[in-house]
């Protein structure tokens, strides 16, 4: 039986977690325990949901109906202090942390701090390109392309106008087809008759795909059906199509040059740069952290990682998916160690993937069983409202959608000035 008493010398431990996102937050939460001082750091005051970004992106959803105020969620978690800084360096020797505006010391580190936008190498394609991974991300995406329709209104001259209404997303995964499924219905629905010198419904929607497949993850049929389906609502599919270059105002993918100015980037990530500062500790060409079976990192076995930045085979031979379900798993499993002390290793339970394709369709796989279409789409709809964290914050995803699903509109359509 765990004692809750205080270690000798009366001194909480110290546990210091970086990152506020699913992993983060849920290792906070669990560690309710009078023997730990728990202070999590998080560059941003808010926990995001990050599955639900490209709605904001498309003016589906406001930003403060997918994030919420760390201190408001850890409010009766009193062991439990929010610091609002960046993590620039990681000292495991001296077992500190320092951020821009600190030097911070643990007993226990968890490192959650998530991943950006990758581009495999081709670094100087980033300044041409949006990537969605953050609330600054979404609304920027959001803004240019409510303004792309207003330039193409305003403009005379055909190519131009041809040009503002192309719209480019590279990377056939969950987040590409999503956001490229949001985008077309946004042109050729909710747009459809709020202009008068342009015909928004013929605006042009790419998904690029280097692979053979879109959601490579998924079976046969669901990859089969979700590219019919996207087709169907106006988005053109290219398949085995790598991009070669990116510029301003273009993107060559194949043997095809594109002409857009909205070019979305959803092909891939990379850890948090913070990783290239862990002296000896291994990583992946991702920068991933390559743990222990307990998500240790290795000879620091006080020191844990977890979520996007983590490269881990688990015990079963699964491959653990940078996914929602494993980052709160992960969080969970390092709460458990770091309490009761047991070495036992992380075993990846995989609740299902599914990825929406657009109004009334999507398609999800769950135990060896396969559904798309309609009732795919009420799965998907039920599921990311309950990994929604808040009540507030369900109650307003929930009634925005009945109300989108019922006038066909979107209500977040504001062009905003973009923060200098």
């Amino acid at each position: 039986m765990n004692s809750t008493a205080l270690p000798a010398g009366g001194r909480p431990e110290e546990v210091l977690i970086l990152g506020g996102g699913f992993a983060g937050l849920t290792c906070a939460k669990e560690l309710s325990d009078p023997r730990f001082h728990v202070t999590l750091v998080d560059r941003w005051n808010h926990h995001l949901f990050q599955p639900l970004l490209y709605q904001v992106a498309t003016a589906g959803l406001s930003t403060t109906e997918i994030a919420q105020p760390l201190r408001s969620i850890l409010a009766d978690h009193k062991n439990v202090t929010t610091l609002m800084d960046e993590v620039t360096q990681i000292d495991l020797e001296k077992k500190t942390v320092l951020t821009k505006e600190r030097t911070l010391v643990y007993d226990h580190l968890v490192i959650a701090l998530g991943a950006k936008t990758g581009f495999f190498g081709r670094n100087e394609w980033e300044p041409f390109t949006f990537g969605l991974k953050s609330l600054e991300d979404a609304m920027h995406i959001r803004r240019e392309v409510l303004l792309a329709f207003e330039k193409a209104e305003a403009a005379n001259d055909p190519a131009e106008t041809a040009r503002l209404l192309t719209m480019v997303v590279v990377g056939g995964g969950p987040t590409g087809v999503e956001m490229s499924g949001s985008l077309a219905e946004l042109a050729k629905v909710v747009l459809r008759d709020d202009f008068r010198r342009i015909d928004p419904t013929q605006a042009h929607v790419h998904l690029i795909e280097a692979g053979p497949k879109l959601l490579p993850m998924f079976s046969e049929g669901l990859t089969r059906y979700t590219r019919e389906h996207l087709e169907d609502i106006g988005v053109s599919v290219h398949l085995n199509c790598p991009v070669k270059e990116v510029g301003k105002g273009y993107v060559i993918a194949g043997e095809q040059r594109i002409e857009a100015d909205i070019i979305i980037w959803a092909a891939g990530v990379e850890a948090s740069p913070v990783t290239r500062t862990l002296a000896g500790v291994p990583l992946d060409r991702g920068g991933r952290i390559q743990v222990q079976p307990d998500l240790s990192l290795p000879g620091y076995p006080q020191v844990y990682a977890a979520g996007d930045l983590v490269s881990l085979t688990d015990v079963k031979g699964v491959r653990v998916p940078g996914v929602c379900p494993a980052a709160i798993q992960m969080g969970q499993h390092i709460a458990k160690v770091i309490t009761k002390g047991d070495r036992i290793p992380y075993a990846y339970w995989d609740k299902g993937s599914m990825a929406t394709i657009g109004r009334k369709a999507a398609v999800a796989m769950f135990k060896g069983m396969n559904f798309r279409g309609f009732f795919a789409w009420l799965m998907w709809l039920f599921v990311h409202l309950l990994f929604l964290v808040g009540m507030r914050n369900r109650a307003a995803v929930f009634l925005h959608w009945v109300w989108s699903y019922f006038t066909w509109q979107r209500g977040a359509r504001i062009i905003m000035p973009r923060q200098q």
